[in-house]
Order: C-alpha cells, then sequence, then structure tokens
C-alpha cells in the first residue's frame, strides 16, 4: 500500500485532487485556442481517451475571448471536464480585461519566471492570484527550469559564490526551483487564496533533477503537487523518461496529478499521453482503467504465433467494448486476464488471473485448458479458440460485474 504525501485535497470543478482522491491524469492541447472548433475538438478527443484535467493556451486577447465559447461548446456536448488556463508573459492582463475567461477557467497555471518584466513580476503574480480568489478559482504555480525568475537565479548565484564550499551548478539549479515554488507559494497564501486551492509543480527535462526536486518539495511542504518530466522527448524515448521518473516518485507516495509530455509526431493523436499516464498509474496499482491482458513474451517452445495473434485479438477486444462494459459492469477495470503461449508457465499465470487460457506451444494440436478464478474449468479445442475464449469472458463480466 503506497501512502500519499499530500494531505490537502485541492477541489477544481467536479474533481479533487490531494489527499485521498484519485491521482488524476491531464493533458494539453496544441490546437491553437483562437480555432475555437478545433480546440473543442482535441479537447474532446483527449476526454474521452481518459483526460481528466485538459489545459490550453491562453496567450492573446483573442485566446481569452474564445475560452467561454469552448466551455458552452463542451457543454453543450454534455463534456464536464475542467479547463486550466496556461498563462505566460501577459496572464495579468488577459485575466482583467477578458473576465468571462476569468470565470470559465477551472484552474490557472501561472510561471513565477516569466509572468512579466522582471521589475513588475511579483506585482503581475499578486493581479492573477487576486482574479483567482475573486473567482474562487485553483492556481498551479508551475515553475520550470527552462524559464526561472532570472532575478531569482541572479540571487542565488551571488549567495553561491560567498560559500565556504559553493554548490554545483545542478545544486543551484534545484535550490533555485524549490525556492521560487514555496516563495511564491507563501506568498499566495499570504494574498488570501486558501491552502486547498493551489498546486505546485516543479518541472525538469532529466529524470534525476525531477525526482530530486520533488522529493525535496514533498519534504518540505503539504501543497498538492502536479508530476511532469517536461520535454520528455518523442516516442519510446519520452515514454521511458517519464515512466522511470514518474514511477520513482509515485512509488514514494509524491504527485497528485500527472503529465505525460510527450512530443507527438506530425499530425498524429493526441491521445498517447493519456494512454501512457493510464498504463503508469495502472502499472503501479494505484488506478484501474482497463482490464490486464497478461501475455507471456514467447520462447522457443513458441515458434507458433497462435498465442501472440490471440493476445493481440483479446486486447483489442476489451479495449473495444471497455466503453460499455464500465457503464454496466462495476469494477471490471480491475479484471485480470491471461493469455499465455505454453504449459511451463502458463497454468500458473492462468491461475493467478479472473480468465486465463494457456495454449499448448509447439507442435500440438490446439487444446487449450481455461482457468477461471484459479479452477480449472474447461479445455478449449478448434481452430476458433479466440472466438470461444471471447464468449467466456462476456458471460464472466456478466455473472460477476453488477
Amino acid at each position: 500500500m503506497i501512502t500519499r504525501h499530500t494531505t490537502t485535497q485541492v477541489q477544481i470543478d467536479t474533481v479533487a485532487l490531494g489527499g485521498n482522491a484519485p491521482i488524476l491524469i491531464q493533458s494539453m492541447t496544441n490546437t491553437n485556442t483562437e480555432d475555437i472548433q478545433s480546440t473543442v475538438a482535441q479537447i474532446i478527443e483527449l476526454y474521452q481517451a481518459g483526460s481528466e484535467l485538459v489545459r490550453i493556451t491562453v496567450n492573446t486577447e483573442k485566446a481569452a475571448k474564445a475560452v467561454p465559447e469552448i466551455v458552452k461548446a463542451l457543454n453543450q456536448a454534455q463534456i464536464k471536464v475542467p479547463l486550466v488556463g496556461d498563462f505566460h508573459f501577459n496572464g495579468h492582463q488577459l485575466l482583467k480585461k477578458v473576465p468571462d475567461c476569468a470565470k470559465a477557467l477551472a484552474k490557472y497555471r501561472i510561471n513565477p519566471g516569466n509572468i512579466g518584466g522582471e521589475a513588475n513580476t511579483q506585482g503581475r503574480f499578486e493581479e492573477m492570484i487576486k482574479i483567482a480568489i475573486q473567482y474562487n478559482k485553483a492556481v498551479r504555480i508551475g515553475v520550470n527550469w527552462g524559464s526561472m525568475d532570472q532575478r531569482l537565479v541572479a540571487k542565488i548565484m551571488d549567495q553561491n559564490q560567498q560559500r565556504p564550499h559553493p554548490k554545483s551548478n545542478q545544486h543551484l539549479i534545484h535550490e533555485i526551483m524549490l525556492i521560487s515554488a514555496l516563495e511564491n507559494a507563501n506568498k499566495a497564501l499570504e494574498i488570501g487564496l486558501p491552502k486547498n486551492k493551489i498546486v505546485l509543480s516543479c518541472k525538469m527535462s532529466r529524470v534525476q533533477d525531477l525526482v530530486a526536486v520533488y522529493r525535496a518539495l514533498a519534504q518540505q511542504s503539504d501543497f498538492a503537487l502536479h508530476l511532469g518530466l517536461t520535454e520528455a522527448g518523442m516516442g519510446d524515448k519520452g515514454v521511458i523518461a517519464s515512466t522511470a521518473a514518474l514511477a520513482i516518485l509515485l512509488q514514494q507516495g509524491i504527485g497528485d496529478t500527472i503529465r505525460i509530455s510527450l512530443t507527438p509526431e506530425p499530425n498524429t493523436s493526441r491521445t498517447r499521453e493519456v494512454k501512457v499516464a493510464q498504463d503508469i498509474l495502472q502499472s503501479l496499482g494505484l488506478r484501474h482503467f482497463i482490464p490486464a491482458v497478461v501475455a507471456c513474451p514467447g520462447c522457443g517452445r513458441t515458434s507458433s504465433d497462435l498465442f501472440q495473434k490471440m493476445a493481440q485479438e483479446i486486447e483489442q477486444y476489451i479495449a473495444t467494448q471497455m466503453p460499455l462494459w464500465k457503464q454496466h459492469f462495476k469494477g471490471v477495470e480491475k479484471m485480470n486476464v491471461a493469455v499465455m503461449g505454453c504449459i511451463v508457465n502458463g497454468p500458473g499465470e492462468s491461475k493467478h488471473a479472473n480468465i486465463g487460457i494457456s495454449l499448448p506451444g509447439n507442435g500440438e494440436n490446439p487444446a487449450a485448458p481455461v482457468y477461471i478464478d484459479g479452477v480449472k474449468s474447461m479445455t478449449l479445442k478448434g481452430q476458433d479458440i479466440t472466438q470461444q475464449f471471447k464468449k467466456i469472458l462476456d458471460d464472466y463480466i456478466q455473472t460477476t460485474y453488477r
């Protein structure tokens, strides 16, 4: 059992994060927010994939004016997903100029490092916090090592030079990130924003840096925390780096909401980052989204590709059926299914699953025992084993999950 770090719970419209609430998955659109139709379509796509918060860029007055229209369109489509406004440089101006945008958003994301000109940074931060208080909105104070507060950087660097044993640049960056997040969070509290309206993040693009900063952040505060490896990269590299970083922290109870910042290939769906986030949480046993299919990797005893094709087809079948199952069969997402390739580990893995099938391996007629809740229940034979197994799955779900 993983003990969560954060006891403070933040309410963001219809969802809660922190405390005993589930760890939430969020994503971000990459459409031009001024393009209402495209932005609404992508938000719906992300929401249907499982994103529980969606962040949108709000960088121009036209984009700010589009936000209420986007929310209106989502309401008409009966899509209830909180929207987070991503503000940089001019957020204080946009929220004042377009109050309907300030009201429509569920949360504001403020980056203390680039909220405005250096001389006015603190005043502009205070403006945005006061608007959040006025409209009872949550705020993520999101520090990013690619856009750190240069005044703070200069101050800490000068202090470091006065130390008998100066810290390395890497440790200085960690210190600056931590100080920026905590000082701004405390400033927001002083201005009057309640603790249960504050989420912190310290985004880094290297795994060990991210782990070090969030461990320190968790030790020194009880604010709700958003996790994400920023600029994680494209494809497998981004997936692996994000998984490595987040798995370490989540296992230690650190993190209340997560995002996987994958670089999508051109003209591809943005939803892969949502699926990866779900897989991370489910692999750690923190949440369940879809029945898990266990399948062996194959070896010299399984040169036949029957079990590979069957495992793939069963996974696809479950994914296709899941929207319907989720509506009618409570708890089905926790089901475990095993599709194994030979008699070495096949029977054992099948017994551990709710439903498992153990194919015979090489050079044998298809004759596969099926185990239901640990008990051998039947043996399937013939060329339509996959279809027979699907029928067994359907029957089991209808009688077990009601």
